[in-house]
């Protein structure tokens, strides 16, 4: 998920981290029928490489709704200091993840929960790309099929708009609380928000699969990746 805009995530368009294996089975898929797992990840900075996980939340939608009571909601012991500048963005300290569990059981709880589900998130390539940095660890393939909320905003509203999340609640008039704002488990449930209001519009746009909306965000996805070279 996008951050303030003083430490802002930079787009990521390493777009192979999302290329998964998509099946025939769930590219014939129609989105009404797939199971999401909208999720994000809050880290100790803003760098795949370099950084790590200090907080995961996810939340599960399910023929276009959003299960309450399904959440996944843990902070992350990166096993290393969190920089005051992260925790100024999203509040987590090292007294917060001091007790937590590390990624290695963090990412198989996960993987559990996210099994046989489309992985969702905003700005997907960075927390995907952050998961699969760890998977030796975790002891587990990331290999789920993904959408990029980014890339489902350009498709319906079009590339030249904002597509930040906060733009993209806006213009959903999904309401975010405040105190939920930069927490994992928050930026989750306004994308699953986002999601759940954006499917229809785009099935009323013609992309009623899978497979025939993955093909249009992978265009979706170059023309972003041009208009910010």
């Amino acid at each position: 998920a996008e951050k303030k805009s003083i430490a802002a995530r930079p787009l990521v368009f390493d777009f192979d981290l999302m290329n998964a294996s998509e099946s025939r089975e769930i590219s014939d898929t129609r989105l009404s029928d797939l199971c999401f797992v909208p999720f994000d990840t809050e880290t100790t900075g803003l760098s795949v490489e370099n950084d790590a996980i200090v907080q995961l939340g996810a939340v599960r939608v399910l023929k276009g709704r959003i299960v309450e009571g399904e959440v996944l909601d843990t902070f992350v012991n990166p096993g290393r200091p969190i920089p005051p500048a992260s925790t100024k963005i999203h509040s987590v300290t090292d007294t917060d993840v001091s007790g937590a569990p590390e990624i290695s059981s963090v990412g198989q709880a996960f993987h559990h929960f996210a099994r046989g589900a489309v992985l969702v998130a905003h700005n997907a390539p960075f927390d995907i790309g952050i998961l699969r940095k760890f998977q030796g660890d975790i002891g587990v393939e990331w290999d789920h099929p993904v959408l990029d909320t980014v890339l489902l905003s350009s498709v319906v509203f079009g590339i030249n708009e904002q597509h930040s999340l906060d733009a993209l609640c806006e213009r959903l008039s999904i309401e975010i609380p405040s105190q939920l704002r930069h927490t994992a488990l928050g930026d989750a449930r306004a994308t699953a928000e986002a999601l759940v209001k954006m499917l229809p519009l785009l099935e009323g746009k013609g992309f009623r699969t899978f497979g025939e909306l993955v093909q249009e965000t992978r265009k979706h996805g170059r023309l972003l990746h041009d208009l910010n070279e």
